[in-house]
């Protein structure tokens, strides 16, 4: 109760006067030194690389120490401090204005970047420490949405003051955010987590080893590495746009400053209105979408004559954009990493993140003086066709939800019982490690059942095969986790067969870790009972008309169930609809090349499924934990495996 009743304001006034002093020194600095370097385009674009440059390097360099300042100091002294040396900063800052010195400008901005890259894991930190556990989310959307209301403050002020005020004002204006952010410090209240842990502080070692750690939360390092790139995009996109509109739109500061101004409202309006909806829809699944929703954004910007209102118009649009892609991956951090690890988990992002920052410098640079002030606008759209496509290839939860809306597009999937699944299981409050066994009618099965348990990301065992075809397969089966199974018809080498056996630990293993696996008892999908009939020379058939689940001798199933891990629930899925479709055997002695056939479904998917009705496919979910544990302490493993058959062909005799 201690904890909810600390005010977050102390906190997010202070990093609101440290922002805006930031970017009214550095917005400041563009303006004025563009004017003493004269008209030269190819000299504002180097300058303008330089001063990001400057403000972004020590965050590289300076991250690890920043991390282990928390551990000597508390966060709050650290911030103090840090505000304390930002007066001196600002009076070498002002006399690089009195003298009209290019250098003192820069230096003062290389040592606001220093002062700054100090104290940020700090200051992030502390929003656990000031508002506790339950209100991480609130505080982190707080200190963002001041942080971006800084940078509008910030930038539409020293736009203003640059052609409009005189000297004086810019120098009461840094020395007053100085002073008012130290002072607001000192009304911070927090209860500190100690943070014991003590890396390295050399930069390289750090990275590496940081990124070693990030490893243990699975696709951390994917929403880092993403994150990333919307702040390659946002530096590139400041830098470039304070040149487009003088060299370009032929605007002065003023109105350059007000495009930057719209660019941050939008930003923050976009993360507002992302924050109420991520409430109750899974936003970070939208990241493929509102990235090329941005990418097409950027298009626009680059090809189309567009006068200063529609460039104005097209690029608040696009901010809005970001904002929407940029607030579910900051909310994904602080969800995955608990503990004193986030100071660690953050000074990295600040790491990785202004590396990027500090390339967008480079290649601004770089790209203007070779291709002219318009250039970055297609690298950038270029950035995010392909960043957002990486990522979720790369993160687990978001695969399987795209893969989810992309199969619902082709398929009409109804799925039963999964609801009463979970809340009976428990699983929405207490996640219970899941085995999920479904029947095998056709190869894309795996596909839809994964994709629908995209919550409780399953990890499937897969033909080894898979994971040395082409490109996609092996990237989506790492990603998923998957277990590659040596293909025993193939090969009957000893070490073929010591992997087969060892499948079964390997999955209660990972049961037993708390993680969820997907495999089929069967272990093929259905063969045509008119090509391949019984022993008997009977052709029979599921009372729902599709071929019968044969389980045979297989016995993986068996042994797991019959020493399942404490506290796993057995989930059964039967799946009909699927025979007849291209992914199935029927007509065909052997399973379809799984190459031409992805082709055939990617060309049917455009083109074809669109206009026809969708294929109807049925899953029934339903708990088997009490049958399976009864069926293999009490049956040999072929009366067991004939009660599994008969659950999936739904003729069960009770």
């Amino acid at each position: 109760m201690i904890m909810k009743q600390r005010s977050f304001a102390p906190l997010f006034i202070t990093n609101f006067f440290g922002v805006i002093n930031d970017n009214f020194l550095k917005t400041l600095a563009s303006f004025v030194v563009l004017g003493w370097l004269g008209n030269d385009e190819r000299l504002h674009a180097v300058f303008m690389g330089l001063t990001a440059a400057v403000l972004v390097l020590p965050y590289i360099l300076c991250s690890p120490l920043a991390d282990r300042l928390t551990v000597v100091f508390p966060k709050r002294r650290i911030f103090r401090l840090a505000k304390w040396a930002e007066l001196p900063i600002v009076a070498v800052a002002i006399a690089g204005f009195l003298a009209a010195s290019p250098v003192l400008v820069v230096g003062a901005i290389l040592l606001m970047g220093l002062q700054s890259s100090l104290y940020s894991p700090s200051k992030y930190a502390l929003v656990r420490d000031v508002g506790g556990e339950d209100r991480i989310s609130t505080g982190m959307g707080g200190m963002e949405g001041v942080a971006f209301l800084a940078v509008l403050v910030g930038t539409s002020a020293a736009s203003f003051a640059a052609d409009r005020a005189a000297p004086w004002v810019w120098y009461l204006c840094l020395g007053g955010f100085a002073v008012g952010g130290l002072l607001f410090s000192y009304l911070i209240r927090a209860d500190e987590e100690p943070n014991r842990a003590l890396h390295a502080i050399n930069p390289v070692r750090y990275l590496l080893r940081a990124r070693r750690m990030a490893r243990r939360y699975p696709g951390l390092n994917a929403v880092i590495v993403t994150l990333s790139v919307f702040w390659f995009v946002a530096a590139m996109l400041q830098q470039g746009l304070l040149v487009y509109g003088k060299d370009v739109l032929g605007l002065d500061g003023l109105h350059t400053g007000g495009i930057l101004a719209l660019a941050a409202v939008g930003i923050v309006a976009g993360q507002v209105l992302a924050g109420f909806v991520a409430r109750r829809h899974f936003l970070l699944g939208a990241s493929l979408l509102t990235g090329w929703l941005a990418a097409a954004l950027l298009a626009v910007l680059f090809f189309a004559p567009l006068g200063p209102v529609g460039f104005a118009v097209v690029t608040g649009l696009l901010a809005f954009d970001l904002g929407f892609f940029k607030l579910p991956l900051d909310a994904e951090i602080q969800k995955v990493v608990k503990g004193p690890k986030l100071n660690t988990m953050l000074a990295y992002f600040n790491q990785v993140s202004f590396l990027f920052m500090l390339f967008a410098s480079v290649c601004y640079v770089a790209i203007s003086c070779l291709c002219g002030p318009r250039a970055f606008l297609a690298l950038l759209a270029v950035t995010l066709l392909v960043a957002p496509f990486l990522f979720v290839f790369n993160y687990r939860s978001v695969l399987l939800f795209t893969g989810r809306w992309i199969f619902r597009r082709r398929y009409n999937v109804t799925v039963e019982g999964l609801d009463e699944v979970l809340r009976h299981s428990s699983l929405i409050t207490h996640p219970s490690p899941l085995l999920v066994l479904p029947n095998h009618p056709a190869m894309v099965d795996p596909m839809l059942v994964g994709a629908e348990f995209w919550k409780n990301p399953v990890r499937p065992l897969a033909d080894e095969s898979f994971f040395k075809t082409g490109l996609v397969a092996p990237a989506t089966l790492r990603t998923l986790g998957a277990v590659a199974v040596p293909d025993l018809r193939k090969s009957r080498s000893a070490k073929g067969a010591s992997i087969a056996r060892g499948l079964g630990d390997i999955v209660k293993e990972t049961l037993a870790d708390g993680g969820n696996v997907i495999f089929y008892p069967a272990g093929h999908i259905y063969t045509d009972p008119e090509l391949e009939p019984a022993k008997d020379g009977s052709v029979r058939y599921a009372p729902s008309g599709e071929p019968l689940e044969d389980i045979g001798t297989r016995q993986l199933a068996y042994n797991i169930c019959k020493d399942l891990p404490a506290g796993v629930r057995v989930i059964g899925v039967r799946t009909t609809g699927l025979w007849g479709s291209i992914w199935s055997r029927k007509g065909r002695k052997t399973s379809p090349a799984f190459v031409p056939t992805f082709v055939k479904s990617v060309l049917l998917w455009l083109f074809v499924a669109p206009f026809k009705p969708r294929r109807k496919v049925t899953m029934h979910v339903e708990d088997l934990t009490d049958r399976v544990k009864s069926w293999s302490a009490t049956l040999p493993r072929l009366e067991f495996n004939a009660k599994l058959n008969a659950w999936y062909n739904n003729a069960e005799e009770g």
